[in-house]
């Protein structure tokens, strides 16, 4: 059966200063003109029960306002090959200091020899970030350490970059002993003062078999 994408303390000391949520500014980026895929519908098969049950709307995740859409951006791989292999063009037009971005995978977690099974370290793709000077950053999304397949077992190992941001259930993971889960990566923007007018989110649709998927982006001013 073919599993798909429909789709945590603080700490501080007495000389700390924490800044919450609240007192940092935060702003959600539009995804709403590059989603292709329904939040709570089965993608790409007949599979029931493989929904992604994070309510939509407005969150705090890992201390980060995010939008949650009813739609997530999924790009393609070997076996979704009817997905895109970029998205281009999401639109940002300010100054930054910060990009927050929650996402995951579908497939990557499989048995050793399985074709559903990505190698630790692959490198799925990035989010490239334009400037209005024409020049580009790369935000790079790599295996095991910036995202994994959605679907985990309780004994799996989390991501060395990003963070575990969002831990779930559906009826379809449960009956293989698995949960669902999302990660957040944060990338410090080395440009700050320079204009942001877009993000390109590029996989590399015919050389993998984990597809990454962007549930949500949050700028940090």
């Amino acid at each position: 059966m073919r599993r798909v994408a429909v789709f945590v303390g603080l700490c501080c000391s007495l000389s700390a200063i924490t800044v919450s949520a609240d007192e940092k500014k935060f702003t959600p980026i539009d995804l709403k003109g590059h989603v292709n895929h329904k939040l709570g519908d089965p993608q790409d098969d007949d599979a029931e029960g493989n929904q992604l049950a994070l309510p939509a709307g407005e969150q705090t995740i890992e201390g980060v306002k995010m939008e949650i859409g009813e739609r997530i951006v999924q790009l393609g791989c070997k076996l979704i090959p009817n997905r895109p292999e970029k998205v281009e063009g999401i639109k940002v037009e300010g100054r930054l200091q910060k990009l927050h971005f929650l996402h995951a995978t579908t497939f990557g977690h499989g048995e050793p020899g399985s074709p559903q099974r990505e190698e630790e370290g692959a490198f799925l793709g990035e989010y490239r970030i334009n400037y209005d000077d024409k020049s580009s950053e790369s935000v790079a999304i790599e295996y095991g350490k910036d995202v994994r397949d959605w679907w985990f077992h309780r004994e799996d190992e989390g991501t060395s970059r990003a963070k575990v941001a969002w831990t779930g259930d559906n009826d379809l993971a449960r009956r293989f002993s698995c949960r669902v889960r999302l990660y957040l990566t944060t990338w410090t923007n080395p440009k700050p003062d320079q204009k942001v007018v877009s993000i390109d989110y590029i996989g590399r649709k015919a050389e993998t078999v984990a597809a990454p998927f962007c549930v949500a982006i949050t700028a940090e001013e």
